[in-house]
């Protein structure tokens, strides 16, 4: 075992402990072997997942703190190769990256380098003049309105950009909005981080990051692209077009630290991408790692391994407050639900997904890595019903078989105002809004607060009904946004799968376009980002 990771498992023992004393009966289900959701393993929900979202490789980790008690690889990494993926993989974490960057942050702070309200042009030279005075403290709440250079029409993901280029592309963009008001995720807000650390440090951002969190904790699968010739297995492969058998003149080919190919999958097939360059996308998005070490790290976040005061912590790991006073659930890429402790992490980098939730709460501490090289896949879900094999009061307690469950971020009522706001954004159609709480208190019930929107596109029901005509009686599309007995906020609508299977529709393209189309509307309009 590695000496640093004893100290970050000594650390977290005193949450265990905690955790221990404060839930007899929760504690009572810890490693528990028999883990499954609504009668499904999580090796099932897995490869059911990995089917219908074509991807081709993806390793899941899990935190039951101070355990990572399970570590798994599913499918290939990399198709053309055949390798398989494993506890050793690499994927681009993409996204994830802004937790390490924010801990840079908060470390430069506690080495009174950096000030969180100091504009950033006391730290990068030469921005334009409505960007030099936002504060460092904006940037890291992603509340200055700054153009997001992922969007420019110029910016191309399998090139390789320097800073400046990157900065150049959107510099002459207004803000979207007064600094300190809202957010908006921009990976450009995180660019400047990274500059600023450099300033800050002396150091590259990559030597700040190596020097401060790789290797203080002994993440040897954790790196940048520029790492890989060191660090990773990335020989040519054999001249049979597989490397399987390298191990045996090798010795860094026995369970080898080897990066995963990515892939994007269009017109419905899962296709190799070029060669991204994460370097590029700098502080928002180009660490590599495998699913264990980010585990590990996440670890860590419990302690005072990488930040030292726990106050210094909090500002990271807590809703952001903006200078109106308005709360929002998301900080540093960070999102917080209304679910006690919970907090999460992910996005896509060119040709990968990531996802890391943490159940913070003494009583949970269950935290879920997923990594996987298909871009564009939101694997929320997967990872919550994952959580909920571990714990069932992690989850929605809908039978996912039949109903598509997501917690949102707001509560009841700015969720369906959200809601009606992107449906008539995607020019959708809302033929009903029900307030079902407010019926029952019509009858003198009580009920939590429980909405349902009645919304749809006629073109793609239409299809549907001329195929099967029975299937009328599920149309329109019901959403239904509910508060339980947790105070969380849940937003749920039928199975189309299933739908499909009860009423014998084989317009399969049509029933996934809804479904990709409901989940992507849900998806948005529950999340801060």
């Amino acid at each position: 075992m590695k000496t640093s990771y004893l100290k970050v498992l000594a650390t977290a023992m005193t949450i265990g402990a905690v955790f221990a004393l404060s839930s007899s009966s929760a504690n009572a289900a810890r490693g528990d072997a028999r883990l499954e959701y609504y009668g499904q393993s999580i090796d099932t929900m897995i490869a059911d997942f990995m089917q219908e979202k074509h991807i081709s490789g993806l390793s899941m980790a899990i935190v039951e703190a101070p355990y990572i008690p399970r570590v798994a690889g599913y499918g290939e990494s990399d198709t053309a190769k055949k390798l398989l993926a494993s506890q050793g993989t690499l994927w681009n974490i993409g996204p994830i990256t802004q937790g390490f960057t924010a801990v840079a942050v908060m470390q430069l702070v506690e080495q009174g380098k950096m000030n969180l309200q100091a504009p950033i042009g006391t730290y990068v030279q030469n921005l334009p003049s409505s960007w030099s005075k936002l504060t460092v403290m904006e940037l890291l709440q992603h509340a200055t309105g700054i153009a997001d250079y992922r969007r420019s029409p110029g910016y191309d993901s399998t090139q390789e950009y320097q800073p400046q280029q990157l900065i150049d592309m959107v510099k002459g963009e207004k803000l979207a909005f007064k600094p300190g008001t809202q957010i908006a995720q921009s990976a450009t807000n995180f660019l400047l981080l990274g500059l600023a650390i450099e300033a800050a440090s002396g150091m590259s951002y990559h030597d700040f990051i190596w020097n401060g969190q790789i290797k203080p904790l002994g993440l040897t699968h954790t790196m940048f692209i520029e790492d890989f010739p060191a660090h990773a297995s990335i020989d040519p492969v054999e001249k049979t077009g597989m490397r399987h058998h390298l191990f045996v003149t090798d010795g860094r080919y026995i369970n080898p630290v080897e990066p995963s190919a990515g892939y994007r999958v269009i017109d419905g097939t899962l296709t190799a991408i070029p060669s991204a360059t994460s370097s590029s996308q700098f502080a928002f998005g180009s660490l590599w790692a495998s699913a264990e070490d980010v585990s590990t790290w996440d670890i860590a976040l419990a302690g005072n391994e990488v930040i030292k005061d726990v106050a210094h912590r909090d500002l990271v790991y807590k809703p952001t407050t903006l200078e109106n006073g308005t709360v929002v659930p998301a900080m540093a890429g960070w999102q917080f639900t209304k679910h006690k402790g919970f907090m999460d992490i992910k996005g896509n980098a060119p040709g990968y997904s990531a996802y890391l939730s943490r159940f913070t709460d003494p009583n949970e501490l269950v935290c879920v890595t997923l990594l996987a090289n298909t871009e564009n896949v939101d694997l929320t879900d997967l990872a919550r019903r994952i959580a909920a094999a571990y714990d069932a009061t992690l989850g929605s307690g809908n039978d996912p078989a039949q109903t598509s469950t997501y917690e949102s971020v707001f509560d009841v009522k700015e969720t369906v105002a959200r809601l009606e706001k992107n449906i008539k954004a995607g020019n959708g159609q809302i033929f009903g809004h029900y307030d079902h709480q407010a019926n029952a208190q019509q009858v003198g019930l009580p009920l939590r607060p429980t909405e349902v929107i009645v919304f749809g596109n006629p073109a793609a029901g239409t299809k549907l009904m001329q195929e099967q005509p029975g299937i009328a009686s599920e149309l329109p599309i019901r959403v239904s946004v509910w508060e339980d007995e947790r105070g969380r906020t849940w937003v749920s609508y039928g199975n189309f799968d299933r739908l499909a299977e009860r009423y014998g529709i084989h317009d399969v393209q049509t029933i996934t376009k809804m479904k990709d189309a409901v989940a992507e509307l849900v998806r948005k309009s529950s999340s801060a980002y």
